[in-house]
């Protein structure tokens, strides 16, 4: 399996996050990639496949803010990474706000997913890995992997929020669609694509399937409900399986068997894992249980579907087995 990953990926370097009213280190780095890295062995450098593949998902006016936020945010007088701190809850409506303060609320839902100086460019190439594992699957590769950092799929096509700003799965997803290919996305991170599930929630095209904590306890909180399947042409076309706190691996594989079984009938020619290890047992921020030969199994049971497989990376927190889970994932295919 080849693994394509860039370098520009570490210049997304935030300082800190803002958790219940104090700084604390923030937890998706850099030292996530050295983990992965270290355990995966060489990777191939991505081809620069343009804008055009991400314009297709996230409109240009959110790009555009991408791009500039930083620089605005300085050029406003501010220090350290921009981050919102107000959103429009209360009788949203269209208005043209220059301060970047007011563009933050506008393009972001949350306050814990800062712009540094390097976020856009880590972003982008990204998304060149994602495009270029997908071009190897599409050319005849079984599967293949994207380290791609930042992640992606909380990212909706105008939003940015949980540590994700482009959405990688989904700048793949639909360049595999103008292929002329039937596209699943599973995602096995422990937090919900909300963003994946929003950019295709009213699409019939692209089938979404995601075994994640419960939202009832666990971020996002508002999306991810089992009741949540999709509308108009997209009804049915999504799959929230939400497992409660404490999940290990013996009630797990049942969920990946039906999300599979699903993904069978819809008839996917071409299957896109978000793949996060934050459902290891030992993540700083997370409540699963599994262990890392539980990644092999799963990754079997997904392999055992017959689907070309492009692996996108998503979370996971804990860096000292980070690499060893990664691996052990990879390995099953």
């Amino acid at each position: 399996m080849r693994r394509f990953f860039d370098d520009r990926q570490a210049g997304h370097a935030p300082a800190v996050e803002l958790h219940n009213g104090a700084f604390v280190p923030y937890a998706e780095h850099s030292g996530r990639l050295a983990a992965i890295r270290a355990a995966i062995g060489p990777t191939v450098t991505p081809r620069d496949h343009g804008e055009a593949p991400i314009l297709a998902v996230h409109p240009e006016p959110y790009v555009a803010f991408l791009k500039r936020a930083h620089a605005d945010w300085r050029a406003a007088g501010r220090e350290g990474d921009a981050a919102g701190y107000a959103w429009p809850v209360a009788r949203r409506r269209a208005l043209d706000l220059a301060r970047i303060d007011a563009k933050l609320g506008l393009y972001s839902y949350d306050g814990s997913t800062p712009i540094a100086e390097g976020t856009w460019d880590a972003a982008y190439w990204s998304a060149q890995t994602a495009l270029s594992a997908l071009g190897a699957v599409l050319t005849g590769d079984t599967a293949a992997f994207a380290l791609c950092r930042p992640p992606g799929h909380h990212a909706g096509a105008d939003y940015l929020g949980g540590y994700c700003y482009l959405n990688s799965a989904a700048i793949a997803a639909e360049a595999a669609t103008a292929a002329g290919r039937r596209v699943a996305i599973l995602d096995v991170d422990y937090h919900h694509g909300n963003g994946t599930q929003d950019i295709f929630y009213a699409r019939g095209d692209v089938f979404f399937a995601s075994i994640h904590a419960d939202p009832r306890t666990d971020y996002p909180f508002f999306w991810g409900h089992a009741d949540e399947r999709g509308e108009g042409a997209g009804r049915g076309g999504t799959l929230n399986l939400p497992l409660p706190q404490g999940t290990g691996w013996t009630a797990y594989e049942p969920a990946l068997d039906q999300a599979l079984a699903a993904i069978a009938d819809f008839g996917a020619d071409l299957l896109i894992v978000s793949y996060g290890a934050d459902t290891y047992a030992d993540d700083p921020i997370s409540f699963f249980t599994l262990q890392t030969p539980n990644y092999t199994a799963m990754a079997r049971r997904i392999a055992a579907a017959g689907l070309p497989t492009m692996i996108v990376m998503e979370g996971g927190y804990a860096v000292e087995a980070l690499g060893a889970n990664v691996e052990a994932f990879l390995s099953g295919f």
